[in-house]
This record gives C-alpha cells, sequence and structure tokens, in this order.
C-alpha cells in the first residue's frame, strides 16, 4: 500500500490527485507547518532525511521528488500508459519537457515572488516597515514580477495552443504543472496574460480525480 506523507498546503496535493487519476489505492498521513514559520514539522525527516513533502513510501521504498514520483508512479502503476503520451512522439517530448519545467523554472520565481510578499507584511518594529515594504518593493519590480511575468505569458501560449500541455490529450505534465499555474493565477504581476491559465484551472478542477483528491487531502491555499 502506497503513503503519501502529505504536508498541507503544498506540491503532495498533485501526488493525492495523480493516485486518483490512475485509480491506485492509498493512505494519507497528514502533517502541519508550523504556523509561525510555514515550515515542514521534524517527523518528516523520520521518512526521507530533507523533511519536505512531497515524499511516499510504497513498501520499503521511499521516493521523494515532485518529478520523480511522477515517474515512479506511472512507470509502476501505469503499464497501459493512460497518462503518459507514447516515446519518440512530438507529444512524450513535451511531457518531458513539463515534467522537469514545473519545479526547474516555473517554481523558483514564483516561490520568491511569496517570500517577498510575505516580507512586505511581516511584522516588525514600526520604524522598519517602511524599509522592508521597499526593498521588497524594488526587487519585485526590477527582478521578481518580469521573471513571473515571462514565465506566466510563456505557459499562456502553450495552453492557447491546445487544451492540454501535452495537445489534446490530459495527461500527468498537467499534473505536475497545475501547482505552479495555480499559483501563477494567484500572484502574476498586472500584464500577465491568465485567461488560459484560469481556463486550465477550471478544466482541472472539474475533473472527478481532482475533486476526490481534494477531498481527502483537505482544502489548501496558496497565497
Amino acid at each position: 500500500m502506497i503513503t503519501v506523507h502529505h504536508l498541507n498546503n503544498s506540491r503532495s496535493q498533485r501526488v493525492l490527485w495523480l493516485l486518483e487519476e490512475l485509480g491506485v489505492a492509498y493512505e494519507i498521513k497528514h502533517y502541519q507547518r508550523d504556523p509561525k514559520t510555514m515550515l515542514a514539522p521534524a517527523e518528516l525527516k523520520a521518512v526521507h532525511p530533507l523533511g519536505k513533502s512531497p515524499v511516499i513510501t510504497d513498501g520499503d521504498r521511499v521516493v521523494a521528488e515532485s518529478g520523480a514520483i511522477v515517474e515512479y508512479l506511472l512507470d509502476t502503476y501505469d503499464p497501459e500508459q493512460r497518462l503518459r503520451p507514447a516515446p519518440g512522439t512530438e507529444a512524450r517530448h513535451r511531457f518531458t519537457y513539463w515534467l522537469h519545467y514545473a519545479e526547474g523554472s516555473a517554481m523558483p520565481p514564483l516561490l520568491l515572488s511569496l517570500i517577498f510578499s510575505k516580507v512586505a507584511s511581516a511584522p516588525a518594529p514600526f520604524f522598519v516597515k517602511p524599509v522592508l515594504r521597499e526593498v521588497s518593493r524594488q526587487v519585485r519590480k526590477a527582478f521578481v514580477d518580469q521573471q513571473v511575468l515571462t514565465h506566466v505569458n510563456f505557459i499562456a501560449d502553450a495552453l492557447g495552443r491546445a487544451p492540454w500541455l501535452c495537445g489534446e490529450h490530459f495527461s500527468a505534465a498537467d499534473v505536475q504543472m497545475s501547482f505552479p499555474i495555480e499559483a501563477a493565477v494567484q500572484r502574476s504581476p498586472e500584464g500577465a496574460e491568465l485567461a488560459p491559465l484560469r481556463a486550465f484551472c477550471a478544466a482541472i478542477s472539474a475533473r472527478p480525480a481532482y475533486q476526490r483528491a481534494l477531498a481527502r487531502g483537505g482544502p489548501y491555499d496558496l497565497g
């Protein structure tokens, strides 16, 4: 039996969704972030030395990192390859790209955007707050917002060409990309082409497997 070590408000929600799409039985072990630091609890280090989520256990095997988990689940539990395009096809090349792009390129600027928004609103002495706000504003203006804008419009262009990232058919690449796309919709700067991203979010949230995963994992907030 697969166990998903599920941290609230985290990328592990995608793992639950993929398992629901595959129809694979699993159980969830829930972990809660520290309400002050928003870091994962120390108990996760007993599962994997980095103490981060997502991580799954399947018997004696421990698999961490979102992309590695997706590939492991497809290799092990999707023999008909329903959620991965056939090797050698253009769709398969796009699949591999989006699978790695999600964490390698898309998430870093989105995380920086979140961090600097938190810096601007963090508790601080009254004489320091204006400095924090200004530093946050300048960094976002000079670097972060432009990076987010570039990636959002890149994703929007891809979604404007086909309903799913690999073409006409839904795949696990859409599952992997769901987290950065949902995050981008919430915190993109002015000028971002969000209509295709919002349409994507509406399409995935209508999928029964997505809804089942949300019911089991609980609601999450990417703000």
